[in-house]
């Protein structure tokens, strides 16, 4: 259950998304390109961040890019 305390877990980095192109899901209601998002836990595929909700979702890595600076 340690996904429940993520939203008060410390940021690990931050990230930017690049797009919101979805094949499967709708994700540009939870995600807006150009945007630097918080990540708060990280896997393989994954990152888990604070979205536009304000609440912890986990997104494919492929909307987003470490190198924005």
């Amino acid at each position: 259950m340690i996904h429940t305390y993520w939203e008060e877990k410390e940021t690990i980095k931050q990230i930017k998304c690049v797009h919101t192109d979805a094949k499967k899901f709708v994700v540009n209601h939870m995600l807006t390109p150009e945007k630097i998002y918080d990540v708060k836990n990280e896997t393989d595929e994954f990152y888990f961040i604070i979205d536009n909700s304000n609440r912890v979702g986990g997104f494919r890595k492929t909307y987003f890019t470490e190198e924005f600076k």
